[in-house]
């Protein structure tokens, strides 16, 4: 006879195995150390010895076979290392996603503001009366048949215009975004890492679009003395280096990017903690790390107004709290109409899926 079988309760494992738990650890350790499966482990050995994340029956070991065997990590014979394979790179995209876009919508953040409904391909909980121009496929017969129910009675079926309920619908706008992250030295000093949260950001964000809207395109640019595009699949192993930030190339090149898309709705959000402080004049870099200098910032404006003109807003995203680096920011978003956030690391994620989602809605007469 089979009976029960008990045993310790464990209340950090939520029901997960000890592979499972070991896991979301391990992917959350890989974007701090870029994709680095050796450092990222080597960590992982180190929390492991101080907090007892594994026992005699399952060690690191033990994971790391695991690992392989169901396709997260492969042997790189070449360069005699381990290397994370498409899967985990998804994995990644997908956590970053649950940990930012999960938590606002258990806490109402990020939801989609449409101050007007109209007809559009996404239906609406909520009902209203009938009225004159509403449309026959508008009308929601279950509740309309409901209401003629109850308001004439069973006996001799009658349904009047009092009764029809309308379900609204909205319209879910396609856009291309572009989106810039600033690399420059200045995202790891004064000993806090903003360069983390700011590809955890992209990395969500781009989870969101390939899933939720996939006739969306999105582009990621990086900028440090120059700007270039990264690919997706390579956020996670998104380092900062020893640059200034050149946010002219960035923006000509999110430009140059947007002029080629054919979505009618176009924009760029640009994550940044510093000033702009790098021009590239030919093959010389002009560099000014001294306060804000007025040969970068008059070209910053003028590509502002350039997008401006383009119908194309910026929203900057600032994580620093310097007054005047604040001015210029929103001096620079009144020359483009954009929008400007200044956030702390904990509310970026928040604030742009905010922003995005509320811009996937227009009203459609």
């Amino acid at each position: 006879m089979l009976g029960f079988q008990f045993s310790k309760f464990d209340p950090r494992a939520n029901g997960q195995s000890r592979f499972e738990q070991l896991l979301n650890l391990f992917m959350q350790l890989l974007t701090y150390t870029s994709g680095d499966v050796g450092e990222a482990l080597q960590w992982l050995n180190e929390l492991d010895r101080q907090y007892e994340l594994t026992n005699q029956e399952y060690g690191i070991g033990d994971f790391i076979d695991e690992l392989k065997d169901k396709g997260y990590i492969t042997d790189d014979n070449e360069r005699g290392e381990i290397k994370i394979t498409p899967k985990t790179e998804q994995g990644i995209r997908k956590r970053s996603l649950e940990e930012i876009f999960g938590k606002l919508k258990k806490t109402k953040q990020g939801d989609h503001d449409t101050k007007k409904p109209g007809l559009g391909d996404e239906v609406s909980p909520e009902t209203r009366p009938f009225q004159f121009g509403d449309m026959l496929e508008q009308i929601d017969f279950t509740e309309s048949i409901r209401n003629a129910q109850i308001n004439h009675g069973l006996d001799a079926f009658t349904m009047q215009e009092d009764d029809l309920q309308i379900r609204e619908t909205d319209f879910k706008s396609q856009t291309s975004t572009v989106l810039m992250i600033d690399i420059s030295h200045s995202m790891i000093l004064y000993g806090e890492d903003r360069i983390t949260p700011a590809k955890k950001v992209a990395m969500a964000l781009s989870e969101l679009i390939t899933t939720k809207y996939p006739k969306d395109t999105l582009d990621i640019v990086v900028f440090g003395n120059d700007a270039w595009p990264v690919e997706i699949k390579d956020l996670p192993y998104l380092q900062v280096g020893p640059y200034h930030t050149n946010t002219v190339a960035g923006l000509e090149l999110a430009l140059d990017i947007l002029r080629r898309r054919k979505n009618p709705n176009k924009q760029i959000f640009m994550i940044t903690d510093g000033k702009p402080t790098c021009l590239k004049i030919g093959k010389r870099y002009y560099k000014n790390s001294f306060g804000l200098d007025r040969k970068v910032t008059t070209r910053c404006m003028n590509l502002a107004a350039q997008c401006k003109k383009l119908k194309i807003p910026i929203t900057t995203f600032m994580i620093a709290s310097d007054p005047y680096l604040q001015r210029f920011v929103q001096e620079f978003t009144e020359t483009n109409n954009g929008k400007a956030f200044f956030a702390s690391l904990d509310r970026l994620g928040a604030f742009i899926f905010k922003d995005f989602e509320s811009g996937k809605r227009k009203t459609v007469y």
